[in-house]
């Protein structure tokens, strides 16, 4: 190539990368900073200071980014759990919180590693992946297994921070580079455009690509957030929540970022409908806040443990300007950028529960997916009325103990020691007693229900089973006394009577038995459909795939099963479910599944 040729060249890749708004600025189009952000005070400061102190021993000067072990979910990365790497949204936001910190001397880090992370996005408009980071460095992005499109999101909201907060004390070029990595993020939001019924991400991409084109003066993205955040709110408006609902690390996700847009946006159309959608969340997080636990009480949509990380005590005592009160210091936790406000007729929900009561809410409305939620002085059970058993669901879910030692029971499907997507489950509850089935989806996933597919309704199992988990600083409360007879089995939580008693349970020739178990971390009841030699099952082929089982907290009454024209038909105290019994097609109303 000729000079002129690859000099016109690399001008016109300059223009497609880079934004109007970093070229040859002028005071007119530069970027709006944030103006309510102060340097911090003396106790502010050693707040920020004590919480990076662990953060600073996780940082490689070699690489100039945080070290962090590797967490592999099953489907999107390659790297090995429990080994180390590079994360780059982790080194993205140590870079933040030091440049909160307002100290000279954590300036220098910062940038350096804001260079070494903005170097590894996706930066080619031609790519695939586009506007993208890999989760850690040793794996870039061609080489996941699925790379993880939220990376974005999340990436563009940690820029957007420091290009409004802190642009100032950047080197200019660095100013530049941010800017245009903001504006790689919004173009791959926007190519995406995610539905609102994926909850976090609509509100993510909504914040990042609105405040992104209010700070960069950028029309374009100003529009498309505008437009996405008030789809967002008609559809949230429609259905009554959140589709993805009742989740304790999402809700709390969207409740922040809607807070922060509320609290970020000049535009008057979106200050118009955010109060609506603040107030649909903090709904949610009051409603099934079980104060004796001080857990989030289930059934949860997502939730990467079985005790959640929801809303901690300081949020809530903060939230409520002391209208709730934990006896905790409230400016020790949250991001000052962040002003959370709980409405002030939601508190009650936050006090001492003084008797039992029931929550029951149509989750997704247009699918009838039902989730019942009975708070008592003593336990929480949740449950939703048909699910997927993917690892991020919570659809059978008790609490137990107090808040300084809680336990939970998780109802899990694992193939092969890992949750089973293609596991479904009905339930119906009243008050303590759940009445449920667990039957099996010829065209669902496998460790996660849309990246990692069951292909052709066949999978290879070596192990196959139901479990009732139990867990939490509580777990040597609890005590499996032994079966009543080969299908009913008597637990002990704490001072609580538990019982689970199995009606049916056959995995084609196979018939499932009741194992219980344990370890210094867990216990558990199993029904075991298949324990051996590895081998292929075609789903589709399976006559009869199916449990049936009765739980109860306390007492209930008879129980009813019969099989009958391929159906299981299970009731017990006025409470009833119907399933069929050889796998077939996903229901309908399977939810959007995220990537």
């Amino acid at each position: 190539m000729n000079p002129p040729v690859r000099l016109i060249t690399l001008l016109v890749v300059a223009l497609v990368l880079v934004p109007p708004v970093v070229i040859g600025q002028t005071s007119a189009t530069q970027p709006r900073s944030r103006a309510t952000w102060t340097m911090p005070d003396t106790a502010e400061q050693v707040r920020r200071d004590k919480a990076l102190a662990s953060k600073h021993k996780t940082f490689d000067p070699k690489e100039n980014m945080v070290w962090a072990e590797v967490h592999n979910p099953g489907y999107a990365i390659n790297l090995k759990s429990g080994s180390l790497g590079h994360p780059t949204m982790g080194s993205l936001s140590y870079a933040l919180d030091l440049l909160d910190t307002g100290k000279p001397e954590n300036l220098t880090r910062a940038v350096a590693i804001l260079r070494k992370v903005l170097s590894l996005q996706d930066a080619n408009p031609a790519s695939k992946t586009y506007g993208l980071w890999s989760w850690y460095l040793e794996e870039p992005l061609e080489k996941m297994k699925t790379p993880d499109f939220n990376w974005a999101d999340f990436g563009g909201t940690t820029l957007l921070q420091v290009t409004r907060d802190h642009r100032a004390r950047l080197p200019a070029d660095l100013a530049r580079t941010v800017d245009a990595s903001i504006v790689h993020c919004m173009r791959c939001i926007k190519k995406r455009n995610s539905p609102p019924s994926y909850t976090n991400i609509a509100v993510v991409g909504s914040y990042v690509t609105l405040i992104g084109g209010e700070t960069l003066h950028l029309a374009e993205f100003l529009n498309y957030g505008r437009e996405r955040l008030k789809r967002f709110y008609e559809y949230t408006l429609e259905n009554g929540t959140f589709e993805e609902y009742n989740s304790p690390g999402y809700t709390m996700l969207a409740l922040r970022e809607l807070t922060r847009i509320k609290a970020d946006t000049t535009d008057p159309e979106a200050q118009k409908i955010i109060d609506a959608l603040v107030r649909t969340a903090w709904t949610e997080v009051a409603r099934h806040f079980h104060a004796p636990t001080r857990l989030w009480a289930g059934p949860h949509s997502r939730s990467y443990h079985s005790i959640p990380t929801g809303p901690s005590i300081q949020d809530i005592q903060r939230a409520t300007g002391g209208r709730v009160d934990f006896g905790v210091d409230p400016k020790s936790q949250g991001d000052p950028r962040i002003p959370i406000a709980c409405p002030a007729d939601l508190a009650p929900l936050f006090q001492p529960l003084k008797e039992p009561r029931t929550v029951v809410e149509t989750f997704v409305k247009r699918f009838n997916r039902v989730g019942t939620t009975y708070l008592h002085p003593r336990f929480a059970l949740g449950s939703i009325n048909n699910e997927d058993l993917w690892n991020q669901r919570r659809a059978l879910l008790l609490y137990f103990g107090n808040y300084q030692k809680p336990g939970y029971m998780h109802l899990r499907f694992l193939k092969n020691d890992y949750d089973f997507s293609s596991a479904w489950i009905t339930t119906a509850q009243k008050e303590g007693v759940v009445v449920g089935a667990v039957n099996f989806v010829t065209n669902g996933g496998d460790t996660h229900i849309s990246l990692d597919l069951v292909k052709h309704a066949k999978i290879k199992a070596r192990d196959l089973r139901l479990r009732l988990e139990f867990g939490g600083p509580a777990v040597d409360l609890v005590k499996i006394s032994g079966q009543k007879n080969s299908s009913s089995t008597e637990i002990k939580a704490g001072d609580l009577s538990l019982s689970f008693g199995l009606t049916c349970a056959r995995f084609g020739d196979f018939e499932g038995k009741l194992i219980a178990g344990g370890d210094d971390k867990l216990r558990w009841l199993d029904v075991v459909l298949y324990s051996g030699a590895e081998r292929e099952f075609d789903l589709a082929a399976l006559q009869q795939a199916i449990i049936g089982f009765v739980f109860s907290v306390g007492p209930h009454g008879a129980v009813t099963s019969r099989l009958e024209a391929g159906k299981l038909f299970l009731g017990c105290d006025g409470l009833s479910v119907t399933v069929p019994v050889k796998p077939g097609s996903k229901p309908v109303g399977a939810a959007f599944a995220p990537n």
